[in-house]
C-alpha cells in the first residue's frame, strides 16, 4: 500500500510543469499590482521578492532607497532568474514614488501594522482598480511619512509572540492572497 502512494505521488520534473519561457511570460497578462521595497537591506530578501512576483505575476517591482539592484549573486541566488522575467526600477526615495503613483491613480497599500489597520483577510479589492503593495525595511518597517501617504494599511494577522515576520514570508502571504482575490 505504501509503495503505491509513493508511485501516486511522484514528484514532477521541471520540464513536467509546463512553465512559460521568459519571453512568453513578458507578454503574459499581469495582475494590477506592482511591489513596491522600502529600504530592504538582506540581498537574498530582495530575490525572493523576485521569484515571488514571478510566481504570483506581478506586474513590477520598484527598488528604493538602500534596496540593492540586480545584477547581484546574492539577489540571484533566491531569485533563480526571476530578476529577467519581473519588470523592475530602483527609485531613490520612496515617498516621490508613492506620490507619483497616486497621481497615476494607483491605490496605495502599506504592508504594516498601524491604528486602524485592515486586517488581510478582511481587505477586499476593487475590480478595474491598480495597486502598488509597499514592503518596508526588516527592522524599522515602511517609513512613518510613507505610511502617512498611503491609501490604506494592511496588516496580517498573527497569533504568537514574535511581533512581524520576515519580508520575504510577509510578500508571499501577501501576494498570494491578492493574488486569489484577483484571479479567482
Amino acid at each position: 500500500m505504501i509503495k503505491q502512494l509513493n508511485n501516486y505521488m511522484r514528484k514532477l520534473k521541471n520540464s513536467e510543469l509546463g512553465r512559460p519561457s521568459i519571453d512568453v511570460f513578458k507578454e503574459t497578462t499581469k495582475i494590477p499590482l506592482i511591489v513596491v521595497l522600502d529600504n530592504i537591506r538582506s540581498l537574498n530578501n530582495i530575490g525572493s521578492v523576485f521569484r515571488t512576483s514571478d510566481a504570483f505575476l506581478i506586474e513590477k517591482i520598484y527598488l528604493c532607497g538602500i534596496t540593492a539592484k540586480p545584477p547581484h549573486k546574492d539577489i540571484h541566488k533566491t531569485a533563480l532568474g526571476a530578476t529577467d522575467s519581473v519588470e523592475w526600477e530602483y527609485v531613490e526615495d520612496t515617498l516621490s514614488l508613492v506620490e507619483k503613483l497616486k497621481v497615476e491613480k494607483l491605490k496605495v497599500i502599506a504592508i504594516e501594522q498601524t491604528e486602524n489597520s485592515t486586517m488581510l483577510q478582511d481587505f477586499n479589492i476593487e475590480f478595474n482598480q491598480k495597486y502598488a503593495v509597499i514592503f518596508g525595511n526588516e527592522v524599522k518597517g515602511v517609513q512613518q511619512k510613507v505610511v502617512s501617504e498611503a491609501d490604506i494599511c494592511i496588516e496580517i494577522p498573527q497569533f504568537g509572540t514574535k511581533h512581524s515576520l520576515n519580508i520575504s514570508v510577509s510578500v508571499g502571504v501577501v501576494l498570494w492572497d491578492l493574488f486569489k482575490k484577483f484571479r479567482f
